[in-house]
């Protein structure tokens, strides 16, 4: 079988094409105070300036050994865009959404007009241009943004669960907003060299909202995203937190590549759950990755890949503090899997 580059291995994998082996990456956060302490480049100022941010996320690849390099580190830059008040990380902890800014529809049409090229959701845009620049011939660039439903829960803080129930234009108008904001800024990331696109929407969750809600409310506007990707060649991972079993069809409706699972998901149900995304998935960050040996991580990956995970990769982002030993363990279970 043909040997690929990682860009062209990671690509046919995330659309069910025959591989000489599995690609090793991570699709959700990757930045660790170990390849900070490596690269020189640390939180948060790895957050906020383009350089530090492609310095650590290229530290994924070069210490960690990624097949991929992805940005950014946080799920915030996009309400802070918005004006939401943010909590500030730390070296090991990321910042955080304290404040909203959407209260009804006059607050949404004040936020219009926005210019997608500043704040940090450009710093991010930049980052992913130096990393394209230096590793896009061989290597996947991998941009993520919090997905929609997520952002309009960031802006109109936790209202917007009594919202979608009780305010349905409202929670619609704000939807709209949300994803046209998402797709100009993955495209944005496309534009300046990337090729996967990771929405990470933590809060749309079926098993939170209800099936019939997150049809109205979730698949519509996620199908734009993949639709509009699509369009540019851009794959598309969807990672929703929690036991997602019961919504992956769901999910898999608005046409998405691939749907990363957490450790709440069992693999070879969520398999079955699906016709074509690719499931990826699904070490815990915590209870393996971070506080386990390298042994058991590879046991825990084996068991991963003996119940048919299409990528193996982190349930969810990566500790701060995790040992670079023990990604480097769940790397090399990759590079030697074989479909």
């Amino acid at each position: 079988m043909v040997e690929y580059t990682p860009k062209e291995r990671l690509a046919r994998a995330l659309k069910g094409q025959p591989v000489d082996r599995m690609p090793a990456v991570s699709f959700t956060q990757t930045g660790t105070v170990e390849q900070m302490e490596a690269s020189g480049a640390f939180w948060p100022e790895a957050n906020e300036d383009a350089q530090k941010m492609a310095a650590l996320a290229e530290a994924g690849h070069t210490v960690v050994g990624f097949e991929a390099v992805r940005v950014p580190f946080d799920i915030t830059a996009e309400a802070e865009f918005f004006g939401c008040k943010i909590k500030a990380g730390t070296r090991e902890q990321q910042p955080s959404v304290v404040g909203h800014v959407v209260k009804d529809a006059a607050d949404i049409e004040k936020l219009s007009g926005y210019d997608i090229n500043k704040g940090r959701i450009s710093v991010v845009c930049d980052a992913i241009k130096i990393l394209a620049d230096k590793y896009g011939k061989e290597l996947p660039i991998m941009g993520s943004m919090i997905g929609p439903f997520s952002l309009a829960q960031h802006m109109n803080g936790d209202d917007w669960f009594m919202a979608i129930f009780t305010d349905e234009a409202f929670g619609l108008a704000l939807m709209e907003f949300t994803t046209e904001f998402n797709i100009a800024y993955a495209k944005k990331m496309a534009e300046n060299g990337a090729d996967t696109m990771v929405i990470i929407d933590p809060t749309a969750s079926a098993q939170l909202i209800g099936a019939q809600f997150y049809e109205k409310f979730v698949v519509p506007y996620h199908k734009k995203i993949v639709d509009a990707m699509r369009e540019l060649n851009v794959a598309t991972v969807l990672h929703i937190c929690g036991d997602t079993t019961k919504g992956l069809a769901l999910m898999e409706s608005s046409g998405v590549d691939s749907i990363s699972v957490d450790q709440n998901v069992d693999v070879a149900t969520a398999v079955s759950k699906v016709d074509k995304a690719i499931i990826v998935g699904n070490l815990d960050p915590v209870n393996v990755l971070w506080n386990q040996t390298p042994e058991v991580v590879k046991e825990a990956s084996q068991k991963v890949l003996d119940a048919g995970v299409g990528l193996l990769a982190p349930g969810c982002g990566i500790v701060s503090k995790t040992p670079t030993e023990n990604l480097r363990a769940m790397v090399e279970m990759a590079k030697s899997h074989k479909y």
